[in-house]
């Protein structure tokens, strides 16, 4: 028996690619083999693509510009003068100054660096962190502060636990699994009162601030002096950059312990050989996202509105303070996680929560501290907005839902 696919013969028609395969002089189309599927991407909380300028900016460092920074020759000081510079383009979009940067292979490593601050002392952070704060909290006994039901911190919590021995408060700008923002000048404020309240007492233990920035970067127009921290992280890989690249801000009068030895670079603070496509990425990426703020806000504004009024029998956890570009939605009684399969199978991409922690099948602890209940959490969608959407691919990830959402209530229901 002679069995061959004839190539000619592979077409695309509809929404469906057919295979046209010959057996013995027979012909058999295979309908539905596989899809012709457009994917709808909505979790670019987890990851954005790096842009088209983005790449074109750094092609030049993985190929003719390969020059180690700490070579003495010229045109590895060239290289090395061009990462100085586009570290200074990043601290410049948050009011810093490129010395005030260490660059750092990304937010976890910030966050963790920011960390080596407290050395004896004590630290305090919001119950509703990454898990790249919460880990590392529980390394010094880290004490939680509570959040509202909207997700705020509790500031009355917040004045309640800062003992003489807190060294360091962490409270991310936006939050990573429901994009609410935290009023961290008021929190600023709450702990330039109490260092002035230490200083006449004689209590020398020093108290930082701390924050991630990273959801808000592309969202919110972020000033280190307006904020008043003492500590922000930075990533590149939720603005259109490289991942695997973030920064944390240092303030002057912070003092770091080093995450490794080596050659000395990033202040001796983080050893190793820069990665300079990576920073000269992350530069331009951050530049878009600055000079496109408006316009971006703009635009989640209104496909976050399309999205609200076309899906159907939901109840929205973060209605009030969140990112512009986060939309999350409570199904109760539905399994979210049969969800996020169904609507694979038609291309659309959305999450439970944190990429990290969903992936284990782990109950969201933010949820948790927004005070839901585990049937409410169990049917939570985390949908998060991007360049990659426009009005279309809304009204169409809108239908999709609500056929999901209808599918698995017919299911449950017999």
């Amino acid at each position: 028996m002679t069995i061959w696919i004839q190539a000619s013969l592979l077409t695309l028609q509809a929404n469906t690619k057919h295979l046209n395969v010959t057996l013995n002089g027979g012909v058999f189309i295979f309908a539905k083999l596989c899809y012709n599927i457009i994917m709808i991407y909505l979790d670019h909380a987890a990851a954005t693509p790096v842009s088209s300028k983005v790449l074109k900016t750094m092609e030049p460092y993985f190929t003719d510009q390969f020059f180690n920074p700490s070579a003495a020759y010229l045109p590895a000081k060239k290289v090395a003068a061009e990462y100085e510079a586009a570290k200074g383009e990043i601290a410049h979009a948050i009011g810093a100054k490129a010395t005030d940067l260490v660059i750092t292979a990304g937010a976890t490593e910030a966050n963790n660096l920011a960390f080596s601050a407290v050395g004896d002392g004590k630290v305090l952070y919001l119950e509703t962190e990454h898990d790249s704060v919460r880990k590392v909290a529980e390394q010094y006994d880290g004490k939680s502060i509570r959040v509202l039901s909207n997700g705020l911190i509790d500031m009355d919590d917040l004045k309640a636990k800062i003992s003489d021995d807190v060294v360091l408060i962490s409270v991310a700008l936006a939050n990573n699994e429901i994009g609410v923002i935290q009023p961290l000048s008021e929190i600023a404020g709450v702990i330039r009162d109490v260092k002035f309240d230490r200083l006449k007492r004689g209590v020398k233990t020093p108290l930082y601030l701390h924050s991630d920035a990273s959801q808000a970067l592309n969202l919110l127009d972020i000033s280190v002096a307006r904020l008043g921290v003492d500590l922000l992280t930075l990533n590149a890989a939720k603005v259109y950059g490289p991942k695997g690249v973030g920064a944390l801000y240092v303030s002057h009068d912070v003092k770091l312990s080093p995450v490794s030895y080596g050659g000395g670079q990033e202040k001796g603070l983080r050893a190793g050989t820069e990665n300079v496509p990576g920073v000269i990425g992350f530069a331009k990426a951050i530049s878009e996202a600055k000079e496109h703020l408006n316009g971006n806000r703009k635009k989640y504004a209104n496909l976050r509105k399309i999205l609200l009024s076309e899906i159907k029998d939901y109840e929205l956890v973060n209605k009030k303070h969140a990112l512009d570009n986060f939309v999350v939605l409570c199904f109760d009684g539905i399994d979210a996680e049969r969800l996020i399969y169904l609507l694979e199978d038609k291309g659309v991409y959305v999450s439970t929560g944190a990429a990290c922690a969903a992936s284990k099948g782990l109950k969201s602890h933010v949820l948790t501290a927004l005070g839901l209940s585990d049937s409410q959490i169990t049917g939570s969608l985390r949908l998060t907005l991007g360049e990659t959407n426009d009005e279309e691919q809304i009204h169409e990830a809108a239908k999709l839902i609500n056929e999901a959402v209808a599918s698995e209530k017919a299911r449950i229901n017999g």
